[in-house]
C-alpha cells in the first residue's frame, strides 16, 4: 500500500471487522492445529492494536446465539466475553433479539463498548432504544459508525409500541438524515454498521448520496466469504463471513483534506494457532463457563449411524430431514415443514449429547397446524423457490418431511412434478401441515399467502408447545438413527453456485 510523504494530510486507519460469531468460542482442532476460537481471535485483536497505528475493531452483529454456553445464560456470557474481547463498537443483529426486547436492553446495560442501531424506535412519543451512532476521535481523525439491523429483526419483535424503518430507502433516507447533522463537524470517515446482508448492503451504498460521505460498509446476516470487497457507488463494502475462524482487516490511508479512502488493502485473516497468540484468560473464563453447562447437558441423547450435515440453508440435508421426520411422525400431520435456518451447524457428530443438539438446533417454539389445499401449498413453495432463494438473498427456505417430492424448473418457474405420500398433489383437497410458531406467524412474509386465507379453511391449533420437548424425548428414547438426502426437494437449471456448493 502507498504511504505518500504529503504531512498530516494521509493518516493510517486499521479497521478490524466480525459478525455473526454466534458464540463461537471454542476452537476447533484440526491436524494438531487449532483454527477460530474466542481466544486467538481476541490474541489477534490484540496483536493488531499493539502493532498497528489507529486500530479500531467492530462486530456487526449476531454476537449471540449458536453455543450452549450463550443459551444457559441468556446472552450474559456472551457479553462478558466479548468485553473482554473489548471491540470498539458494535451494531444489533436479528439473533440479539432471541431473549426478547427487554433482555437485550439489559445486555446492551451490560455491554462496555457501544451498540448502536438507527432502526428501532418506540413509536409514542418517537425515541431511540439504542444510539444511531458514534463519532470516534483516532489521531486527530473524526470518525462516524451508523447501526442498521434487518427487518427479520421486526418480525421478532411484533409490538405495537415499536417501530422501525425496514426498506432501504427508509434507510438511506435516515443515513443521510445522520450524515447532515454533521455537515459543520469535519468527518474525516463514515462507516455504516449494517446487519441486513451482502446484497442489501450493495443496493443500500446505490441508494446513498455521494454527497453524505459513507466511506465503507461493514455487514453481516448473510455470512458471506468474500476474495476482495465489493465497489459500489465507490463505497467498499465487506463481510467477514461467520463465526470466529476469520477476521476482515482493512489496513487504510484516509485522505483527512478530501475525506476519503486514499489507499487500501484487505484481507480476511484466518485466525489459527500458525500466528495468532492464545488469550489465557479469555480461555479460563470460557472454561469457567463451559463446566457449568456441562453438568447440565454433556449427557448423550442418541447415537447416529454416521455424522450428518446441513451444509447449505438452501437444499435438502441430512439434518433437515431428520428434524422434519422425527416432527412429522410425532404430530402425525400431513407434511412439516421446518425452518432451514432453525439448523445451525453444518454437521453433527455420531455421538449426539444434548449440548450439541442444543447448539445445532437451539430455537425452541410452539408447533402449529394449519389446513392448506393442494393449490395453497403450490403457491407457497413457488414463493419460497423465489427468484432471490436462488440468488442466495437470505429467504427462508424449509426442510420438508418424508413422501414429498417436489421438482421445480428455475427457468420456467413451475413444478415438474409435486406428489405427497405417493399420490399427485390434489388441489382442491385439504392438507394439515405443520410450522413452527414463528413461521406461523411470519406466513404472508415467509409464504406469499395472507394467513386469513389459510385460516378460512379452519382454525389453526397448537399440536406441541416445546419443540424442543418433542426432539429430545423422541432422540432420547432412540437407539441409532440415520437420514439422508432422498430428492425430496429437486431443481432443474439452478445455476446458481451457492445452491452447488
Amino acid at each position: 500500500m502507498k504511504q505518500e510523504n504529503t504531512g498530516r494530510i494521509l493518516r493510517p486507519l486499521t479497521i478490524l471487522h466480525s459478525n455473526d460469531l454466534h458464540g463461537d468460542f471454542l476452537a476447533d482442532e484440526v491436524d494438531e492445529s487449532l483454527f477460530g476460537g474466542i481466544s486467538m481471535l481476541s490474541g489477534y485483536v490484540s496483536k493488531v492494536r499493539r502493532e498497528a497505528e489507529n486500530v479500531i475493531y467492530c462486530i456487526a452483529g449476531d454476537m449471540l446465539q449458536g453455543s450452549i454456553i450463550d443459551s444457559e445464560f441468556k446472552g450474559l456470557s456472551t457479553i462478558e466475553i466479548m468485553n473482554m474481547l473489548a471491540p470498539d463498537i458494535a451494531t444489533i443483529g436479528n439473533h440479539e433479539i432471541d431473549y426478547g426486547l427487554a433482555h437485550l436492553l439489559f445486555l446492551e446495560r451490560c455491554a462496555k463498548f457501544p451498540i448502536v442501531n438507527s432502526n428501532l424506535y418506540i413509536k409514542n412519543p418517537y425515541t431511540r432504544l439504542f444510539k444511531s451512532h458514534e463519532v470516534f476521535e483516532v489521531d486527530e481523525m473524526e470518525i462516524l459508525f451508523i447501526g442498521i439491523t434487518t427487518e427479520d429483526i421486526i418480525r421478532s419483535i411484533q409490538n405495537d409500541i415499536l417501530g422501525s424503518f425496514v426498506s432501504l430507502e427508509d434507510a438511506a433516507r435516515e443515513v443521510g438524515i445522520i450524515c447532515n447533522a454533521y455537515r459543520d463537524v469535519d468527518i474525516d470517515f463514515t462507516i455504516l454498521l449494517t446487519h441486513i446482508g451482502f446484497e442489501e448492503d450493495k443496493k443500500l451504498a446505490a441508494l446513498l448520496d455521494p454527497d453524505w460521505g459513507v466511506d465503507l460498509i461493514l455487514g453481516g446476516h448473510s455470512h458471506t466469504i468474500l476474495q476482495q470487497p465489493e465497489k459500489v457507488a465507490n463505497i467498499l463494502i465487506a463481510q467477514a463471513g461467520v463465526g470466529t475462524k476469520q477476521i476482515g482487516r482493512f489496513d487504510i490511508i484516509v485522505n483527512t483534506d478530501t475525506n476519503n479512502i486514499h489507499d487500501f488493502t484487505w484481507e480476511l485473516i484466518p485466525i489459527d494457532s500458525s500466528h495468532c497468540p492464545r488469550d489465557i484468560e479469555m480461555e479460563e473464563t470460557i472454561m469457567e463457563f463451559k463446566a457449568k453447562t456441562d453438568v447440565k447437558y454433556d449427557r448423550v441423547l442418541c447415537r447416529l449411524g454416521r455424522e450428518l450435515t446441513h451444509p447449505d440453508r438452501y437444499q435438502e440435508t441430512e439434518l433437515g430431514n431428520l428434524i422434519a421426520d422425527i416432527l412429522q411422525e410425532e404430530t402425525g400431520l400431513d407434511l412439516f415443514l421446518v425452518g432451514s435456518g432453525s439448523v445451525r451447524k453444518e454437521l453433527v457428530s455420531t455421538l449426539l449429547k444434548l449440548s450439541e443438539f442444543l447448539e445445532f438446533f437451539p430455537y425452541d417454539d410452539k408447533l402449529r397446524q394449519v389446513k392448506v389445499t393442494g393449490a395453497q401449498l403450490k403457491r407457497m413453495l413457488r414463493f419460497v423457490f423465489r427468484e432471490e432463494m436462488f440468488t442466495c438473498d437470505h429467504t427462508e427456505f424449509y426442510q420438508l418431511s418424508a413422501g414429498i417430492r417436489v421438482v421445480f424448473d428455475r427457468a420456467t418457474r413451475e413444478f415438474v412434478e409435486f406428489s405427497l405420500h405417493g399420490e399427485p398433489l390434489d388441489l382442491d383437497r385439504l392438507y394439515a401441515i405443520g410450522l413452527q410458531e414463528f413461521h406461523f406467524k411470519n406466513f404472508e412474509d415467509f409464504f406469499g399467502i395472507p394467513i386469513d386465507e389459510v385460516l378460512a379453511n379452519e382454525k389453526a391449533r397448537v399440536v406441541g408447545t416445546s419443540v424442543h420437548d418433542i426432539l429430545i424425548e423422541y432422540l432420547s428414547c432412540a437407539q441409532i438413527l440415520n437420514s439422508g438426502v432422498t430428492g425430496r426437494i429437486e431443481f432443474k437449471n439452478r445455476d446458481c453456485p451457492c445452491l452447488n456448493s
